[in-house]
């Protein structure tokens, strides 16, 4: 039984908590270590030692403190696969699936050894007679990462503190505490990087000591990653004080199949977007808005190939579909099913009795599929985190988008179809921030940003791309004039010198 450390200016500490929480392997259902609730002295310190950190880091020149993520990323792909096994055992993620969420942190370190060119500014002479303006990007001080569960290395050590870094912040990252290992393994990488201490403190907590990061006149910006009503709640008390913030929240992604859509190489898109990381991620596609004339034959066969999935342990290369990351939330999706039921959408997959011989112990859930879901229904309308998938039939496009449309959160939105004009039409209209065409998950690489939209999303500069750098940085503009010998002697100047 391991107790997980948290680290602060450069060393991992033992807590001196006495409040711990549980960490299961979601494969076998064992808990294998306790994460700690660290004090809100243990918080504090950490905001202390980011400070204390970022006068130094701020000032080294950015060609210098991309060195350290250049050799990041280099021990990344050398222990790619122990922190995929960290991933898969942790969380429940297939070996595919962890071994994709360390690689989008690599991707984003990738993106941020970009930041001697993402963070130049810009100029212009002669913006009135004899002046020139320069516009600088500067870090602001220390930031707070708040991550969620499901993705343990490509949020907090993509997503946050790679482009903060490079940015010349310093971070606090406040980690899940059901999935903390993989980003420690990570702080042990960063070490052997060249971090200098202080720059990166990672730990985990409560709620309550959040409040910490959010009220702390010492924190300059959050990045936040998890629900909606917990991202309402960090948006609207972080920027009171003040603070820049940006909140990813929750999805209910939707596709639109035409009836002119390919049905197996569809059906097998859409059971890759539903059920890849056992629908525990907010760009899963967990609702399909079926034209009618393509509906039956397309349910059909999304029964058939996710019969085909092997249920397993996260860390056998031949499972298809892994855990979901906790008993409690096992039996929160259960429910969602008992409630699907009750309100009359038709089970026509159960995968409620899901077991794998040898784990029984394990949180366990098989793919299901509700057909014939109306408007209305809770099931097809908020967001389940598993592996359940909704069938919503319409006469045509313009009845599908309006449905999706009517929902008020805005990801992702994908069609299906081989004619241009609706994928144009449907690009254009849909209220989804990343959209896909005849892509199932259709999140950008990282040189674009994550940019979902209405109750999805809280804040004004997303994650990832050109966003993540004007949300780490502020602008700094400098105007400046030479006299010459006839500018020298005058004795008076205009209210408005050099501003017209």
């Amino acid at each position: 039984m391991e107790t997980v450390q948290y680290f602060v200016n450069g060393a991992f500490l033992e807590s001196k908590t006495e409040k711990f929480f549980d960490v299961y392997n979601p494969s076998t259902g064992e808990v294998t270590g306790k994460a700690p609730c660290c004090t809100k002295e243990e918080v504090e310190s950490a905001v202390a030692a980011a400070k204390a950190a970022f006068p130094a880091w701020s000032n080294t020149p950015v060609m210098k403190r991309v060195q350290v993520l250049y050799r990041l990323r280099e021990l990344i792909g050398e222990n790619l696969a122990e922190l995929t096994l960290c991933v898969a055992t942790e969380h429940g993620k297939t070996w595919a699936e962890a071994e994709g969420d360390v690689l989008k942190a690599k991707e984003a370190t990738e993106l941020a050894c970009q930041a001697p060119s993402l963070m130049m500014g810009e100029s212009l002479m002669d913006t009135s007679s004899g002046f020139d303006t320069v516009l600088y990007h500067e870090p602001l001080g220390v930031f707070a990462g708040i991550a969620p569960f499901n993705f343990p290395a490509m949020i907090p050590m993509g997503w946050m503190a790679p482009l903060c870094l490079a940015s010349g912040n310093t971070m606090v990252l406040k980690l899940a505490t059901q999935t903390p290992r993989t980003a420690l393994k990570f702080m042990e990488l960063y070490q052997k990087a060249g971090l200098p201490n202080g720059v990166l403190n990672v730990l985990t907590c409560s709620r309550n000591e959040v409040d910490v990061l959010l009220k702390h006149p010492d924190i300059k910006g959050i990045s936040f990653v998890g629900s909606t009503s917990v991202g309402k709640y960090i948006y609207a008390t972080a920027a009171a004080t003040g603070k820049r913030v940006q909140c990813l929240c929750e999805a209910k992604n939707h596709a639109l199949v035409l009836a002119d859509a390919p049905v197996t190489r569809t059906a097998a898109g859409i059971i890759n977007s539903a059920f890849g990381c056992a629908g525990e991620r907010c760009m899963a596609l967990p609702v399909v808005v079926a034209e009618e004339s393509i509906a039956d034959a397309l349910v059909a066969e999304l029964v058939r190939l996710s019969k085909e999935l092997k249920i397993g342990p996260a860390y056998d290369k031949e499972s298809g579909l892994g855990p979901v990351y906790m008993k409690k939330h096992k039996e929160t999706v259960l429910q969602w099913i008992e409630k699907g039921i009750a309100e009359g959408a038709e089970l026509v997959l159960d995968g409620r009795n899901a077991s794998v011989p040898g784990f029984e112990n394990g949180f366990y859930l098989g793919p299901t599929i509700f057909d014939h879901v109306k408007p209305g229904m809770s099931v097809g309308d908020q967001e389940i985190f598993g592996p359940v998938l909704c069938i919503k039939r319409v006469k045509d496009f313009s009845e599908g988008l309006a449905i999706m449309n009517a929902n008020p959160f805005a990801n992702g939105s994908v069609i299906f179809t081989q004619n241009g004009y609706y994928a144009r039409e449907f690009a254009k209209r849909t209220h989804g921030g990343m959209v896909g065409v005849n892509v199932g998950i259709p999140v950008p690489v990282g040189v674009f940003p994550f940019s979902g939209h209405k109750d999805s999303f809280f804040g004004d500069l997303h994650c990832l791309g050109k966003d993540s750098i004007r949300f780490y940085t502020e602008s700094k503009c400098v105007t400046s004039r030479w006299f010459d010998e006839e500018e020298m002697k005058k004795s008076q100047v205009s209210t408005w010198d050099g501003t017209i």
